[in-house]
């Protein structure tokens, strides 16, 4: 399984604890690191499901999981499920709509799934469904603006 999802980085196995089996994008996006931590594994049909345990930290006033954290896992989950289904690409959210459709509780394993609905020479278009224990948490839709990356790490 070639667990490439951007040029030159890598996800990361994870080898024991209650993540173990799952895969860890490497601390390259520490707003990302400090919502989550975030995972993903592949599935038997090679597609790709991503998980997250929400914290007391991502709690809102009222006890569930805040609206930001779980939009944050949606953006994350976006694009792993386009790196899933296309080569390497670096690329940047353009678009991001969400749907809250239930209550998401901490200390819950909260998956998300989903699928590139097209993908063009600049624009990929994804859309997906997070969950908890199989309820419905926030249906979700993005688009990925393609970009290069010029030496130095700058973006066009």
């Amino acid at each position: 399984m070639d667990t490439t999802t951007t040029p030159g980085v890598r996800l990361v196995p994870v080898n024991d604890g209650p993540w173990q089996d799952w895969l860890r994008w490497p601390g390259t996006d520490p707003f990302e690191d400090h919502t989550g931590p975030f995972f993903a594994r592949y599935t038997a049909d090679g597609a790709i499901e991503c998980g997250f345990r929400p914290e007391a930290k991502n709690r809102n006033g009222g006890g569930n999981v805040h609206g930001g954290a779980l939009l944050t896992f949606a953006d994350f989950s976006l694009f792993m499920i386009a790196s899933a289904a296309l080569p390497e690409f670096y690329g940047v959210t353009a678009t991001l709509n969400a749907e809250f459709v239930g209550a998401a509780r901490p200390d819950h394993l909260l998956t998300a799934r989903g699928e590139v609905t097209k993908a063009g020479r600049s624009l990929i278009f994804v859309r997906g469904l997070i969950d908890d224990a199989g309820e419905p948490v926030m249906s979700f839709s993005g688009v990925i603006k393609k970009i290069t990356r010029r030496p130095g790490g700058r973006a066009d």
